[in-house]
């Protein structure tokens, strides 16, 4: 079993534990952890941001290789489906295949995965979805959604620093990962990656270290979640 494998199933033993208990809990248990997603320039330090929020949070961070297993594994969009409520199932598939015939350029069965699953993973919660167009899945009323900018000049001299590159290589990786992440959207979505009204929070990570955008990110989140009124399991 890979590492990705371990993260995913250690998540997926989660939710079903998480369900089995809210089987036996009072009617009147609390909403899940919200969901948090974050879309990232390369070297912006993003994903090490990622991955400190997720401990701050108590949350298991996805990276985009453990999103995408997940969509290609029948096995695992299943599992992820049973820890759902019964009556959240089928309402979630027509979800995802409204997003997808009313959004995607691309109506592929990966799309259609992908919303699927990511839908899914909202209503469990307590996860970082980093990139995979999570923001423009769920919409500004499903969970909190960031994203991690930096100039470019620094974020070449980043992946010099933090990936041991040569100035070229960090330089061909900044714009090759821009375009890539760029048409990713555009393509499934038919949206702007740098739009900011597709995020609840921009950081721009020249002038914070990482614990400061974690603190940041955390009153953020806590903020809208005081005040964001979830949409019961009936409109779901």
């Amino acid at each position: 079993m890979t590492s990705i494998e371990s993260i995913i199933n250690r998540q997926l033993l989660k939710w079903e534990l998480e369900r089995k208990e809210s089987e036996m809990a009072t009617p009147s248990r609390p909403q899940p952890a919200p969901i948090v997603t974050i879309s990232r320039q390369t070297g912006s330090r993003g994903s090490y941001f990622g991955s400190r929020l997720a401990l701050r949070l108590g949350y298991q961070r996805l990276h985009r290789e453990a999103i995408d297993l997940v969509c290609k594994s029948s096995g695992y969009r299943k599992r992820i489906i049973e820890s759902l409520d019964d009556r959240l199932r089928s309402r979630l598939e027509l979800l995802a295949e409204s997003i997808v015939t009313g959004q995607a350029v691309d109506s592929s069965d990966y799309a259609r995965h992908l919303c699927q699953v990511v839908l899914s993973m909202s209503q469990l919660g307590g996860v970082i979805l980093m990139g995979r167009g999570g923001s423009f899945i769920l919409g500004p009323e499903r969970g909190f959604h960031m994203r991690v900018v930096c100039p470019r000049e620094r974020r070449i001299e980043n992946l010099v620093k933090y990936k041991q590159l040569s100035a070229v290589e960090a330089a061909a990786s900044v714009d090759e990962s821009d375009a890539d992440r760029r048409k990713f959207v555009s393509q499934l979505f038919d949206r702007e990656i740098d739009d900011p009204h597709h995020y609840d929070l921009t950081l721009n990570s020249s002038f914070m270290d990482v614990e400061e955008m974690v603190e940041t990110a955390a009153v953020a989140i806590k903020a809208k979640m005081s005040k964001l009124t979830w949409l019961d399991h009936d409109q779901a």
